[in-house]
């Protein structure tokens, strides 16, 4: 017998358990694969992220370790800065004491002779030999007369007999 192959134009009635099948079949096979594109999308993502990670890893080490070897620069520049503040300080300073030392030397009397001049802590120290009492009494009303000193004092008095003079050691407070 020969079999003839039937077409069947009538759509058949189906139930609407059917449809929901239907439906929720495609549905699902839709899900599973955005579910599967997010997966494999995110997976990607995630090697990207550990490249990146890894990369910058390497970077900081490679910057750690420019940055240890620029350690001893550093400490030598900081404490060249420190040096040169430190000068910078004593420059000035050391230009207010010479000025000092020439105003002081200004006002002394031809009859006195300096053995020490001492600016230290903000305070002068003359250690001098004078010939004449006068002289003395001159030079300490100049001394205190200088607008650069709080105070003066006569510190101490030593009569010389072979060197027929007097030695004198005379102290002064500066301004700050």
């Amino acid at each position: 017998m020969n079999s003839s192959a039937s077409i069947n134009l009538v759509k058949r009635k189906t139930s609407l358990l059917d449809e929901i099948l239907r439906w929720t079949l495609s549905v699902g096979r839709l899900l599973v694969i955005v579910t599967e594109i997010v997966a494999f999308s995110t997976f990607i993502y995630r090697f990207s992220l550990d490249r990146t990670l890894i990369d910058l890893h390497t970077e900081i080490k490679n910057k750690q370790a420019i940055v240890e070897s620029l350690k001893e620069r550093e400490i030598t520049y900081r404490r060249l800065q420190e040096r040169v503040l430190a000068a910078s300080v004593t420059s000035q300073r050391s230009g207010r004491n010479i000025k000092i030392l020439d105003e002081v030397v200004e006002l002394t009397p031809s009859e006195i002779t300096f053995n020490s001049f001492t600016i230290d802590n903000g305070e002068v120290t003359i250690n001098s030999n004078i010939n004449s009492v006068s002289s003395l009494s001159n030079f300490v009303s100049a001394l205190r007369a200088y607008s650069e000193f709080t105070s003066v004092n006569v510190k101490n008095i030593q009569s010389n007999i072979a060197g027929a003079n007097v030695r004198v050691i005379i102290s002064a407070k500066l301004k700050e």
